[in-house]
């Protein structure tokens, strides 16, 4: 697609009715507040089939309390900027309040990766609790008031892969917890320039936990969605077989 960096109609119209959607689903999003056709012509391949067509190019405004992800943090610790990359964390994560609770200078950084590991958890638990596979497995970080949804151009609800450019699966549905791991081991690799041994063994145990902490909140979702009570040993069988009765329709 030559980098433009342009949406075209279709999928801003998709855009601006996904992510209103999952504000009013409970899940927590950026929200849209307009939509603007350009009058530029866009020229795309819809499905990738060699059939170009030109269409009409849009804008959609997105609001949002935060626009801070892990890439804001991976960035500057690949350039070596551990200073900015100090205040960035403080700045927009919240840091600071966990000092206030009296959490030491020592294990602040190592609280905060804590935080987003188990927010980014619950947030994939929620999104696959609607059917919600994201093409590019997109949060804000917004530390002590939950993560939510951005970036919906690639998107699906109830669909293996949804991203026509996804060759090999790795945003299908059944991937998207998975693909959270990874974004969260490189959130700790951008963090590690400022932990010192104990804090880096800390934080790997605590990215171990995410697995854990994801199967929990996930299992509750469904289960609530059932109106299943209690704990019984068919409970899961019976959710991964409504989960595989839904893809297969």
């Amino acid at each position: 697609r030559n980098g433009d960096g342009r949406a075209v109609l279709r999928s801003s119209v998709r855009e601006f009715l996904c992510s209103e959607a999952m504000h009013y689903l409970g899940i927590p999003t950026s929200r849209a507040a307009s939509l603007v056709v350009s009058d530029d012509d866009v020229w795309r391949d819809q499905f990738y089939n060699g059939n170009i067509k030109k269409e009409r190019g849009a804008i959609v405004l997105r609001l949002a309390k935060s626009w801070f992800r892990i890439g804001s943090l991976e960035i500057l610790a690949h350039s070596g900027e551990l200073d900015l990359l100090r205040f960035e964390l403080n700045l927009h994560s919240n840091c600071n309040s966990f000092l206030n609770n009296q959490i030491t200078l020592e294990f602040m950084y190592t609280e905060f990766f804590s935080t987003v590991v188990s927010e980014t958890a619950n947030l994939i638990s929620l999104w696959m609790s609607v059917g919600f596979a994201h093409g590019k497995v997109q949060m804000a970080l917004a530390v002590g008031e939950g993560h939510f949804t951005v970036m919906y151009l690639k998107m699906a609800f109830i669909y293996f892969v949804p991203n026509t450019s996804d060759d090999e699966g790795r945003y299908k549905i059944g991937n998207q917890a998975s693909v959270g791991l990874f974004n969260l081991s490189k959130l700790l690799q951008a963090l590690k320039p400022l932990l010192d041994p104990r804090q880096k063994q800390l934080a790997s145990q605590i990215l171990k936990g995410y697995g854990e902490h994801y199967y929990s909140r996930f299992t509750e979702l469904f289960k609530t969605k059932l109106g299943l009570l209690g704990d019984n040993e068919n409970d899961n069988y019976l959710i991964a077989f409504l989960l595989k009765v839904s893809l297969l329709c």
